[in-house]
């Protein structure tokens, strides 16, 4: 039987997400999960594979806003819940969903398409370039201590119910979003993402705990975690499990992380996808005890080239002939001129010699900074073709502040 692929139906949300749950596993979420989910799903941008009245595959489009280098927010689609039956692979089913999503964004005027990726091997035939890193950490606070700035002391924490100081918390991340590549500006209703906190998710730790950093009656910062506990015939060695840490200055960043590594009858501190050059890891009296792991974290895909390469700054002046590599979006491959610097930047077609080759999902790589066009070069994944342009333009796309993720979608 042919295979329909069409927009989600609103009424169609509930076939369609059960499909990406078994996709996944078929652990059920939530009901908490699963409504905020169907809230946040924008049924216009997503589409469904049918087979019948089965569906068998999906993808979603979720509308961002992403920081990139300089600082500014650049409309990006943010792809996500793609899956496909197990019982309908290798059919060409991920791929025709690709392909009408592309199509699809180019015509919103979206020039940034981005992902996280189940399987990083997925997406490169599509164009996406793994382009943030982030860290895993467990830190044993047994032997590990942190030496902190001045000013450290004048922050005042304290206790707050999370959905209480949810706005306050919310408008401290709003203030770090352009000040960090890959952030993404939270649309209305994202919110709830970090005010998740299913009885079933909890794996044995506590409820979802907040507190606040204050500096004269403002909030300057907040972490929200959990405790799970782990006691035997010496005591407790109980684990703090961090989900979020923001703060606007680097005491209140201090003074968070000096307050969970202290809390009393705990002996570890465990956090995922944390920042790269996070402060905090500059302060450790032993990282060695800290067990740091790093993994990928945000694929980046250019859908139009020269939107996007006109979009960011450049850390150092850059003129630069790319021959850009994209068999699956045909309109990008050709050479492109960019000209840039710190306060802006141009990209536009030229018939130029080239001084760089590779393909798309190489400038996504690169494109917040957080990997270095040398050692994609050093992989053979970039070709110099003029001496000298490879480090010039190295130099100029790189970004002061690595870029970062701070949640998954």
């Amino acid at each position: 039987m042919a295979t329909d692929l069409r927009v989600l139906r609103k009424t169609d949300w509930n076939a369609w997400y059960d499909n990406l749950i078994r996709a996944f596993g078929g652990v059920a979420e939530s009901a908490e999960e699963r409504e905020l989910w169907d809230d946040l799903t924008e049924h216009d941008r997503a589409i469904g594979v049918w087979d019948g009245d089965q569906c068998v595959g999906t993808a979603g489009a979720f509308t961002f806003r992403v920081t990139v280098p300089g600082g500014a927010s650049v409309p990006a689609a943010g792809i996500t819940m793609v899956s496909v039956a197990a019982t309908h692979r290798r059919r060409g089913l991920l791929r025709a969903m690709m392909r009408r999503q592309l199509d699809d964004i180019r015509s919103w005027g979206e020039p940034l398409a981005v992902l996280t990726a189940s399987e990083p091997v997925i997406y490169g035939r599509f164009g996406y370039g793994a382009a943030t890193q982030q860290y895993n950490v467990e830190v044993d606070t047994t032997r590990v201590r942190l030496s902190v700035p001045h000013g450290t002391d004048d922050v005042h924490l304290r206790y707050a119910p999370p959905a209480e100081v949810a706005d306050a918390c919310e408008a401290v991340y709003a203030r770090r979003v352009p000040e960090r590549p890959g952030m993404l500006a939270r649309q209305p209703g994202w919110e709830r993402l970090g005010l998740l906190d299913p009885e079933s998710d909890r794996g044995g730790q506590s409820p979802l705990q907040c507190v606040v950093a204050e500096r004269g009656g403002e909030v300057v910062g907040y972490t929200r975690f959990r405790i799970k506990g782990d006691w035997d015939h010496s005591g407790a060695r109980n684990a703090v499990h961090l989900k979020d840490l923001e703060a606007l200055d680097p005491a209140a960043h201090a003074a968070l992380w000096r307050f969970l590594f202290d809390i009393d009858l705990t002996s570890k501190v465990v956090a995922y996808a944390r920042p790269v050059d996070e402060a905090w890891l500059h302060m450790v009296s032993d990282v060695r005890r800290c067990q740091v792991r790093m993994r990928d974290g945000l694929y980046v895909r250019l859908v139009e080239v020269g939107a996007a390469l006109e979009a960011r700054t450049y850390q150092a002046p850059v003129d630069v002939v790319f021959e850009v590599e994209d068999a699956f979006c045909p309109w990008n491959e050709g050479r492109w001129r960019l000209t840039g610097d710190a306060k802006g930047a141009s990209c536009a077609r030229t018939d130029d010699s080239a001084d760089l080759a590779l393909s798309v999902r190489e400038l996504g790589a690169v494109y917040l900074g957080g990997v270095s066009l040398a050692s994609l070069a050093a992989a053979g994944r970039v070709r110099e073709l003029r001496r000298g342009a490879l480090a010039e333009a190295s130099v100029g796309f790189s970004s002061a502040v690595a870029p970062w993720l701070p949640h998954g979608f």
